[in-house]
């Protein structure tokens, strides 16, 4: 299968504006691109790239006062398979676990462990523990809120959602993952693309997605607790403990977002290959 994915962003800027941007696809995902993600900017402007503490590509630039648009279209190569489900996956002891992995046992701006600790010994102590004991916590969290754009807020925790009972994807994901890591489970937030590819489809407009992944049987498996079930055309972005590591967009000044669109969709076989020069 081959996806189409893309974004234009429009911001206006009354002054010269820093930005630091998060919106090419993550480097697990590179050589599955056939059209590459090169981010255009208009007007064009320098751009410099770096790899963040987790190894998010991330992208550079001053925006000049003025509207500056920002886009990407592209193509990548894709299984079409759903997400990979491993029931037997086993939960590791806390002492057994690869060192890399312990940052995401601990709090986080968002995943606030330390209050949701009893709560979550209280839900899921009984649950058996590994892969079962992660869904139990994604079932519950898509069961516990419920969705809408309307209840997004910048600011809300994982907390706040828990006693709220509403909100976005990416509140049912830093949920899930407070939930994990009291439970000793490492887990980390996922931010990317997700089309309705296999699903009907929405009437909400296209927006990025959150999911999160779990350590369990020594590798790292998807977790979607807002769509609880597998899905297909995951493109994964940037990875990191919630979602204060992984914004798409960093601005350092007063800015409107004047204009947003997201688009991902099943692209016909025949969609052109990549020239040379994916930008890692």
């Amino acid at each position: 299968m081959q996806i189409r994915f893309g974004y234009e962003l429009v911001y206006a800027c009354p002054q010269r504006t820093p930005m630091i941007l998060t919106l090419n696809v993550h480097y697990s995902r590179v050589s599955d691109l056939l059209v590459p993600d090169h981010l255009v900017t208009q007007p064009a402007v320098p751009i410099t790239a770096y790899r963040d503490g987790f190894g998010n590509w991330c992208s550079r630039l001053v925006a000049p006062p003025g509207e500056i648009r920002l886009s990407t279209d592209a193509v990548i190569n894709d299984s079409g398979q759903p997400d990979a489900t491993d029931p037997d996956a086993a939960q590791f002891a806390v002492e057994a676990l690869p060192s890399e992995t312990l940052v995401y046992l601990q709090g986080s701006r968002y995943c606030e462990t330390d209050r949701l600790s009893e709560i979550a010994w209280s839900l899921f102590e009984k649950t058996p523990p590994g892969w079962r004991r992660v869904q139990a916590i994604s079932d519950f969290v898509h069961g516990h809120l419920t969705f809408g754009y309307q209840y997004a807020r910048a600011t809300k925790t994982a907390l706040e959602a828990f006693n709220e009972k509403q909100g976005v994807c990416r509140d049912y994901t830093h949920l899930a993952i407070a939930f994990c890591r009291c439970m000793n489970i490492p887990a980390r937030y996922c931010t990317g693309y997700l089309g309705d590819i296999g699903v009907p489809p929405s009437a909400a407009p296209m927006d990025f997605s959150a999911w999160f992944e779990a350590y369990l049987g020594g590798r790292w498996h998807i977790f979607d607790p807002r769509n609880r079930v597998p899905r297909i055309g995951r493109v994964l972005i940037a990875q990191g403990r919630d979602a204060a590591d992984v914004p798409l967009s960093n601005v350092f000044g007063p800015t409107t977002l004047k204009q947003f669109k997201v688009w991902t969709d099943e692209a016909p076989a025949s969609a052109p290959s990549a020239g040379d020069g994916v930008p890692r």
